[in-house]
């Protein structure tokens, strides 16, 4: 895992084509700069337990935030806990999470997990790395979700929005969600980890969206190599603003 405070040898050269201390400085620019636009960024499944947060997560997969939350009230009270899962009923359960999409793929998840987490763990979500991705329906993405959000354990949670954009700001030009992590991870203190996971996304869902980015209304164009890839003009702009999630 990346170290809490980084080397930066100046004469490593970044896909950008600045210098390794170069990228980190302008990195934590543009940091500071979602740090002030996303003061109160956080996870947007609702959740009150670590359980139930591992729960909606497995269930965002391939599906929008906003969904999981119309469906997991009902689910968390017919199911407050891992034993719960672990004997549910498949039909009822997966009828609950029809709307989510892969309702039988998550399912099965579901049922898993609350079996694994009885037999393993004493219905108890672990709060670690390794036991974590040892359960079923749930990678290291998941796991970071959980520890960050859960437990305070600082990680980087590499989804869609996270590699698009920090492939965009020039952070790296890994594809692979495990490199992107440990690439990005290099570039700021352990201690920033989790809201810097939450700050990205947030930018990519209001401002710096897949196909048409908010250049010209970007706070963070100044730093961005990508300024241009969206709409330049601020009026323009302003129109492709998001100010709330949408997930």
């Amino acid at each position: 895992m990346p170290r809490d405070t980084p080397d930066v040898p100046t004469e490593y050269t970044t896909p950008t084509g600045e210098s390794r201390l170069a990228l980190v400085r302008r990195a934590r620019k543009m940091y500071r700069e979602l740090s002030e636009l996303y003061p109160d960024a956080h996870a947007e499944l609702n959740f009150t337990t670590p359980l139930e947060l591992l729960v909606a997560t497995i269930l965002s997969a391939q599906c929008t935030d906003k969904r999981v939350n119309q469906v997991t009230p009902a689910l968390f009270a017919r199911y407050p806990d891992a034993e719960a899962y672990a004997s549910a009923g498949r039909e009822e359960l997966e009828e609950m999470i029809r709307s989510t999409g892969f309702f039988r793929a998550k399912a099965n998840s579901l049922v898993g997990l609350g079996q694994a987490l009885c037999e393993r763990h004493g219905g108890e979500v672990p709060g670690n790395l390794n036991d974590l991705v040892k359960l079923p329906g749930v990678g290291r993405k998941t796991a970071n979700v959980l520890l960050g959000n859960a437990f305070d354990v600082p990680g980087i949670t590499v989804d869609t929005h996270f590699g698009r954009l920090v492939r965009r700001f020039g952070w790296t030009d890994e594809q692979d969600p495990v490199k992107v992590e440990h690439a990005v991870g290099e570039l700021f203190p352990r201690k920033d980890w989790t809201m810097l996971s939450h700050r990205v996304v947030w930018h990519g869902r209001r401002v710096c969206h897949a196909r048409r980015p908010a250049c010209g209304a970007c706070p963070l164009a100044r730093w961005c190599p990508s300024f241009g890839e969206g709409p330049t003009d601020p009026r323009a702009a302003e129109k492709l603003l998001r100010m709330r999630s949408f997930a």
